[in-house]
């Protein structure tokens, strides 16, 4: 029991202390000239927030989504449009986004989740390449060139959203709270029923758990938090562009989902770190930093099939 309780304390403390260091970057990257880094690190979390979301319904609920994007776009794109429409506040912006990326997730797995496999794949990335065609040319929003956000929503309670570290304790605030709830959503009876149907789903069927209507849930609250994602890029970067919803950002978060650990509890945000990390470190060095990701890509294929999170699992002796 002792031993129990001593791998729960640890498990818990990781997470927190991260956490905490997370929360004083932005108060040491300026006595250290890093202010550039606290814009990468919010990218690195709010990609982080999709790639969980990915790994909710691909590694959890075995659904291969090859059109993850295309939800963070819409929630990007809902950024523009209520903006532009003169709705000052960020918390009632990033709400739609949320409720516009899920009904958007609602009809495309209605319609996906009626086939298996492959076709299941197919589905989901012509739903994903539809929206991007349909916001190349939406030409009052940019079209393929992208919009420029005349200004950030606002934030409310005196907190300055231009404010470089305001937002981005605003935006570690959501992330780590919408990680949160995944994680235990994972943990509950229906996380659980989710990965009964990944595991068996004719058994599951038999025991009468209705496979359909829990899948379509689980598609829904994935698109939600991918909606959520794209809101808080596109209010960070002041800009959103259709390419952030084609099917290549939708096969970059799978690489990363898989990189971190697919059904892992930290797989996602894992390997959209180590992702984002490498990339920018590469770029700064070297014009083939493809060439290096992809040998990353298959060495964890051949040599850590788990992904990277189930080496923390290994040294910890407890699921990551």
């Amino acid at each position: 029991m002792a031993t129990n309780f001593s791998s729960s304390w640890r498990s818990a403390l990781v997470p927190l202390a991260v956490l905490l260091a997370l929360a004083l970057f932005p108060l040491a990257a300026a006595p250290l000239g890093l202010d550039f880094y606290v814009g990468f690190v919010r990218r690195m979390l709010v990609f982080a927030l999709a790639a969980a979301s990915l790994n909710f319904i691909m590694g959890f609920g075995g659904m291969v989504a090859l059109g993850h994007a295309g939800f963070v776009g819409v929630g990007a794109y809902t950024v523009v449009v209520l903006t532009d429409a003169g709705v000052a506040s960020a918390w009632l912006v990033w709400g739609a986004a949320m409720l516009f990326a899920a009904l958007a997730a609602a009809l495309v797995g209605a319609v996906s989740l009626r086939t298996k496999g492959v076709y299941f794949i197919m589905i989901t990335l012509a739903f994903a390449q539809m929206l991007y065609f349909v916001f190349v040319s939406l030409r009052s929003y940019g079209g393929d060139d992208g919009y420029s956000l005349p200004m950030r929503p606002g934030l409310g309670q005196g907190l300055d959203v231009m404010h470089e570290p305001t937002l981005y304790w605003v935006v570690l605030a959501l992330v780590a709270l919408a990680l949160w709830w995944l994680d235990r959503a994972t943990g509950s009876r229906f996380g659980t029923a989710l990965i009964g149907i990944r595991d068996n789903e004719t058994r599951m069927r038999a025991l009468g758990y209705p496979v359909y209507l829990l899948q379509l849930v689980a598609f829904m609250l994935a698109g939600a938090m991918a909606g959520l994602a794209g809101a808080l890029l596109a209010t960070g970067n002041s800009f959103v562009s259709p390419s952030m919803m084609h099917w290549t950002q939708s096969a970059t978060l799978i690489v990363m989902v898989v990189i971190g650990g697919l059904g892992r509890r930290w797989g996602g945000p894992v390997g959209a770190v180590v992702w984002l990390a490498l990339e920018e470190a590469l770029k700064l060095n070297t014009d083939y930093w493809h060439l290096p990701l992809g040998v990353l890509l298959i060495a964890t294929a051949l040599y850590a099939p788990k992904g990277l999170a189930a080496l923390l699992e290994w040294r910890s002796g407890r699921a990551v």
